[in-house]
């Protein structure tokens, strides 16, 4: 997350020589910057949201302002309103690549992966060397490859389906729930039997009789009064990732 100091000084960089010495600011800005130096959130809030408001503040001082309120709308959780500040920010100039960076952090806060990875794609684009907008969008990307490679498989488990015989299968089969269930047990236990190995075979051999003894009471206990398909596939993951420390 871009912080209110880091944001300070790119606003303050980027208004070196914006304004023209031969015209008279017509709205003084100094409450907002002093409030901004002093880091007095509720004076910035008032003071730069009116120099914002203010038709008459010049677009070097409306950025400024608009960057100092955002980092205080970031601190107390606001992100809707501190991304509609960014929002209004690159409108006045959409050559911040700072700011498309920072407005990029916050919509992955949120959870819109497409409008983060936009924004970091185009502060790269304004900045190739933008070292954390390159960390953001390398990061985000992967995280998106993972998350498509598991919808692939959603509802789906771990074995065919088209030749599942056993009713516990079957049954497995016609849940979507107990399917995902099942390919992550699978999963977690082909980890648990790899870990396992970099000790000893004994160990790696243990885990996975562990592993087919469960399979053996799910097959048997499947359809007699009482017995719970759901908790105990909960209760065999739970017991997976407790193994080794996963």
């Amino acid at each position: 997350m871009v912080g209110a100091a880091m944001l300070s000084l790119a606003a303050q960089a980027h208004a070196v020589g914006a304004a023209d010495p031969a015209k008279e600011l017509p709205v003084d800005p100094a409450a907002c910057v002093t409030a901004s130096q002093a880091s007095d959130a509720d004076k910035v809030l008032s003071e730069c949201s009116a120099l914002i408001d203010n038709p008459k503040a010049t677009k070097t001082d409306r950025i400024n302002a608009l960057i100092a309120r955002a980092s205080v709308l970031i601190s107390r959780g606001q992100t809707d309103r501190a991304i509609a500040d960014y929002d209004v920010v690159l409108q006045l100039d959409p050559t911040f690549a700072d700011i498309f960076n920072a407005r990029g952090e916050l919509q992955r806060k949120r959870g819109d992966r497409p409008k983060a990875l936009a924004d970091f794609a185009a502060a790269l684009k304004l900045n190739p060397t933008h070292a954390s907008a390159r960390s953001n969008y390398r990061s985000l990307a992967q995280e998106i490859e993972r998350l498509g490679a598991r919808m692939a498989v959603a509802g789906r488990p771990s074995f065919n389906c088209d030749t599942a015989r056993r009713p516990v299968e079957k049954a497995i089969c016609a849940d979507p729930e107990l399917a995902d269930l099942d390919r992550e047990i699978s999963v977690v236990n082909g980890w648990v039997v790899r870990e396992a190995s970099k000790v000893d075979a004994r160990t790696a051999r243990l885990r996975q009789r562990e592993q087919e003894a469960y399979l053996s009471r799910r097959n048997a206990d499947f359809g007699r009064p009482g017995y719970d398909l759901k908790k105990a596939m909960r209760d065999r993951l739970q017991q997976l990732q407790g193994a080794d420390g996963y």
